[in-house]
């Protein structure tokens, strides 16, 4: 009972409740998706800028949010490219666009600026999809595995500079939840384009054009009397958002350094889950000739996490890659992720 949060009540488990039955909401009268364009035109390297104007009727559920992109591939004096050329998109096209996503309530920053952005992305879906959903929904936002001839498969799409049109939801913390943005609240989002050398991959001397960006926003038309039970209620105290913050974390390790250590990572609050990944130094910022999503063990041979000097979650990893001794690395890839020993599946 100690470790109960102050203003998080009790609450009986849905499994005991024999004797009620599922409610029927009344409160949420209407919804409906609405397109949103940038403020402004779309250059090359601009940042796209959007601003919702909150309205006294209605909410926006966040979660729901589309970001719609057309874009296509030319040479960098804007002539279209021919079929004997070599480029294509890097895997899951749509965010790799993007290097940073900045996410404004009423003018104040939410959201965590980093330019992790496509890899907070990649990372999420590599984790939280299986095949069935990767193979199908995901291809609106051009995932394809390479190792399944993806980059043959994406570069297809743009041969001759086609113009190819996109879809899929934000990565951010905010719109993984599914609390409704209160009304007259101000939504800002802005997008930070990534280099030509990180979202592309093949010969050099070429750029992506977007062709058109926009968002679709689901606006919720509320019952009156939530409203203005929730205007009361502000007089009060505060809205309650909870969200599971995700952070992306960069460090570099010098050529030719056989260890790392890394102090601080964390400090006070400690996560939930922590995932690392290997790239080339080259490959995270920006080469035609990489994919920035190719992770490698670089031999690995010993890993740990340790919290106030105690190993965490377990002794740290021995690994043999030479050997193929590997296999308690998989495995902690499905312990703490809610797959382990379920019908839940991951796909790489």
């Amino acid at each position: 009972m100690a470790f109960i949060l102050k203003d998080s009540p009790e609450c009986v488990k849905s499994e005991l409740e024999l004797f009620n039955l599922p409610g029927t909401q009344t409160v949420i009268q209407d919804g409906q998706w609405k397109q949103f364009h940038p403020l402004s035109n779309v250059f090359d390297n601009a940042p796209v800028e959007f601003h919702i104007s909150g309205s006294a009727e209605d909410y926006i559920d966040l979660s729901q949010t589309q970001l719609y992109v057309k874009a296509k591939i030319v040479k960098v004096d804007n002539t279209p490219i021919t079929k004997d050329d070599t480029i294509g998109p890097v895997n899951l096209f749509l965010h790799s666009l993007f290097s940073q996503v900045d996410v404004s309530l009423n003018d104040r920053v939410v959201s965590n600026s980093s330019n992790t952005y496509p890899y907070r992305s990649y990372i999420e879906t590599l984790l939280n999809h299986g095949y069935d959903s990767k193979t199908s929904q995901l291809t609106a936002e051009l995932f394809y595995k390479d190792s399944d001839d993806g980059l043959k498969k994406r570069t297809e799409f743009f041969k001759e500079s086609a113009t190819v049109d996109m879809i899929g939801c934000i990565h951010s913390d905010l719109f993984h939840q599914d609390r409704l943005l209160l009304n007259l609240v101000d939504l800002k989002i802005k997008l930070i384009r990534s280099k030509p050398e990180f979202c592309l991959q093949g010969s050099e001397g070429f750029k992506v054009v977007l062709d058109h960006v926009s968002l679709f926003i689901r606006k919720v038309r509320v019952n009156p009397g939530v409203i203005l039970g929730h205007a009361k209620a502000l007089e009060k105290t505060s809205a309650k958002y909870p969200i599971n913050r995700v952070l992306c974390k960069v460090y570099s390790i010098p050529k030719g350094s056989m260890s790392f250590i890394q102090d601080n990572i964390f400090s006070g609050q400690m996560p939930k889950k922590l995932f690392v990944g290997c790239v080339d130094n080259e490959a995270f910022h920006g080469a035609f000739s990489k994919s920035p999503y190719e992770f490698k063990h670089f031999n690995l041979n010993f890993i740990g996490v340790y919290v106030d000097g105690q190993p965490v979650p377990h002794n740290p990893l021995e690994l043999d890659f030479s050997k193929d001794q590997y296999i308690r690395a998989y495995q902690t890839l499905f312990v703490g992720t809610d797959r382990r020993s379920r019908q839940r599946y991951i796909y790489f």
